[in-house]
């Protein structure tokens, strides 16, 4: 259950997998970052460059970076929910797509 899904996401672990699919073919070159891990929460910052479509605009040759934070409730070493919070906005912004 993915309590903050991205525009367009589908339900399920199959949404949340095309989610990362465009994100893998908007930016090829996709680095996610953790950088603090507390039991169930962590915050990242993710990186790359936007070569591919991304929400209906076309590739920019920008690389750009932004911060987010994930909750996730794990059962039997699988995730079951998260929430979650992107500064997708910023990365619009700096795609000059906002």
């Amino acid at each position: 259950m993915d309590h903050d899904p991205a525009p367009g996401q589908g339900p399920g672990p199959e949404g949340y997998k095309a989610l990362f699919a465009e994100m893998r073919t908007a930016f090829p070159d996709l680095h996610v970052e953790i950088e603090h891990l507390i039991a169930t929460e962590d915050e990242h910052t993710i990186s790359g460059t936007h070569l591919g479509d991304l929400m209906g605009h076309p590739a920019t040759g920008k690389k750009v970076g932004f911060r987010g934070m994930q909750i996730s409730r794990f059962a039997d070493g699988k995730p079951v929910e998260r929430w979650g919070s992107s500064d997708q906005l910023g990365m619009l912004g700096r795609l000059g797509l906002r």
